[in-house]
């Protein structure tokens, strides 16, 4: 099997398994999908969805957020850890979208990546989920299971995941294959516990279980 069948057969598989694929950070505008995907560096989507319900609450829109002091938002946004450099990025961020943009989140890719706190992985996020557009999220749960399953080889680097993926992955499916691979790695391929291979949908073709595939 090549690495591009035994793509297309794991995105089979995991769209039986996990049929609605989306973010589990919540948000109702793209903004707010910005914020939240800075505060999730390192620290849980669960957590990031429980702070944000204060930071919105005192500061309803980019507007408000954008002309919120620093350490203001440093306050609330302090149990997600990192707080400093997360409230300067937000607040930065927010500014540019203010005097930059008319409040919108641009929907070009290297735009994005010149806002603070942006790298490729968030980047990704907001083109695929909030503008439909082909993206491929390199979050932990990707890396660590591509490279298990044997979509790519012994690789760590996230740019370079993501330019391995899209290579074999249908630029439509990308998306929501990285989501999927979120709730796979949470609930089986775990990372912090010996992956639950005895009910993964994708024992007989992961190169874990000694199944090899060509490159």
């Amino acid at each position: 099997m090549t690495k591009e069948e035994l793509a297309l057969e794991v995105i089979e598989r995991l769209k039986k398994e996990y049929p609605l694929a989306q973010c589990t950070l919540d948000y109702d505008q793209a903004w707010k999908l910005l914020v939240s995907v800075r505060l999730a560096a390192q620290c849980t989507d669960a957590r990031v969805n429980v702070v944000v319900e204060d930071l919105y609450a005192k500061y309803p829109d980019v507007a408000a957020l954008a002309e919120a002091p620093v350490e203001e938002i440093e306050k609330i946004v302090r149990p997600c850890g990192l707080g400093k450099s997360k409230a300067r990025d937000i607040s930065a961020c927010m500014k540019i979208l203010r005097d930059q943009y008319q409040g919108k989140v641009p929907d070009d890719f290297n735009a994005l990546l010149k806002l603070p706190g942006v790298g490729r992985k968030s980047a990704n996020l907001i083109m695929g989920d909030v503008f439909g557009k082909p993206a491929i999220v390199t979050d932990t749960h990707c890396i660590r299971l591509v490279n298990r399953i044997g979509l790519v080889d012994g690789i760590r680097e996230p740019k370079k995941v993501e330019m391995a993926l899209w290579k074999i992955i249908p630029p439509e499916e990308g998306s929501d294959f990285c989501h999927r691979l979120v709730y796979h790695g949470r609930d089986v391929c775990t990372a912090r516990t010996s992956p639950f291979c005895e009910k993964c949908c994708l024992k007989d073709i992961c190169q874990k279980n000694g199944v090899e595939s060509k490159k």
